[in-house]
Parts: structure tokens; sequence; C-alpha cells
């Protein structure tokens, strides 16, 4: 894996199909910075999806998790869990931590829409 001029760490190898074609569900990851923190991402058919694990480490750490569940409910924000492969890569760009076996997503524009949502209630940094 490389890291390119666009920010985005490498493309991983897709699974191809009987007549030389990607299938579907092939992803990349980048990194982009949001809010003044450097978040890995997943792009998947064509979204930006991000470890919701380190959008509220990184991110929200100041902000009491059950505040921001509620926030999302209150938006309809939902999350999809990931699966194993999209797990290893965000493991291998420290997205999420090694030890960890399962992981959720969120969008990048429920993840605006939820940093707008939280403006008020985090402290200035």
């Amino acid at each position: 894996m490389f890291l390119t001029c666009e920010g985005t760490f490498g493309i991983v190898p897709t699974t191809m199909d009987y007549n030389g074609e990607a299938r579907p569900g092939d992803f990349h990851a980048g990194y982009q910075e949001i809010e003044g923190i450097n978040l890995g991402y997943l792009q998947i058919n064509g979204t930006q999806m991000f470890a919701l694990a380190q959008v509220l480490s990184d991110l929200f750490k100041d902000i009491p998790r059950t505040t921001i569940s509620k926030k999302m409910e209150t938006l309809k924000i939902k999350s999809r869990r990931c699966d194993l492969k999209e797990l290893r890569t965000l493991k291998a760009i420290n997205s999420v931590p090694t030890r960890a076996v399962k992981c959720s997503l969120i969008s990048k524009a429920d993840l605006e829409a939820l940093c707008t949502s939280c403006k008020s209630l985090s402290p200035s940094r």
C-alpha cells in the first residue's frame, strides 16, 4: 500500500470475477482532516465511511457516548457493521485498535451532520 497525493492510503486489492472485472464492494482507504483531526476512512461504493470508534475517541472525546448516541438517534443516523476485510484495513491504517473484533462505520454526510449538531456540546479547543 502507498500514500498518494489525494491523501488515500492505497487501493485494497479486489476480487476479480471470471470476465476480469472487479466485483462490487471494492474500496480504498485514506485519511481526511475533519475539525482539525486526521481520521482514517474507507471509500466504499463512492461513499466515505469513517470508523465510529475513532470518531468517538478522537473527535468527540469530551462528549459522553450516551449523548452522541442520543444525537445519532435524533438525527436518524445509522451506522453499519464493517466486514472482516474492511476491519483489517481500518486496523492497518490505525483507525481502530488492533485488538478490535468488530467496528461500525458512519458516512461522511452523517458525520458532518453529527459534528454540526454537537458543536455546542464540545468545549472550545
